[in-house]
């Protein structure tokens, strides 16, 4: 993977974001993401809302244990941002690192990381398989359903 070009990945801020179409259908209440499938689900309890195809980290097998390994992490977090400025069209916030991502990174002696978001696909990596840094990435269009439908707070479970 590209390495060099996927380190002007992280942070996901820097320009004025578009005009967000307002959701009014069930909160969504869990995000689902199978790293295995690349698929990400949007739920209401038990209903599924919305499902989407993914692109992850460019190392995206395992957990993340670490800064700039390219894995996206596993585990349950929450969606703690929203950033409407993201250099990558839109970002939603993932609460990575969490105590037990910062003790194992402690125990090996490296940084976890951060910066994890799901966010949209700039021109240049449409069609690229997990291009990102350890993020979750969907096309635009779906990005700003994304956005308009999660709220900060939400679950957000990511598995193998």
């Amino acid at each position: 993977m590209m390495i060099g070009a996927a380190a002007g990945i992280a942070g996901c801020s820097g320009k004025t974001g578009p005009e967000i179409p307002r959701y009014l259908g069930p909160d969504v209440t869990r995000i689902q993401v199978f790293k295995h499938h690349r698929t990400m689900q949007l739920l209401h309890n038990n209903v599924l809302l919305r499902q989407y195809k993914v692109d992850l980290g460019f190392n995206p097998t395992e957990h993340k244990l670490q800064e700039g390994d390219g894995r996206t992490p596993e585990g349950a977090y929450r969606i703690d941002r929203q950033n409407p400025n993201s250099r990558f069209h839109l970002s939603v916030g993932i609460s990575y690192p969490n105590a037990d991502d910062v003790a194992r990174a402690r125990e090996m002696g490296v940084k976890p990381g951060g910066d994890i978001f799901i966010h949209g696909t700039p021109n240049q990596w449409v069609g690229v398989p997990d291009w990102t840094w350890g993020c979750i990435a969907v096309t635009n269009t779906e990005m700003e359903e994304v956005y308009s439908m999660v709220n900060l707070g939400t679950k957000i479970f990511i598995y193998a």
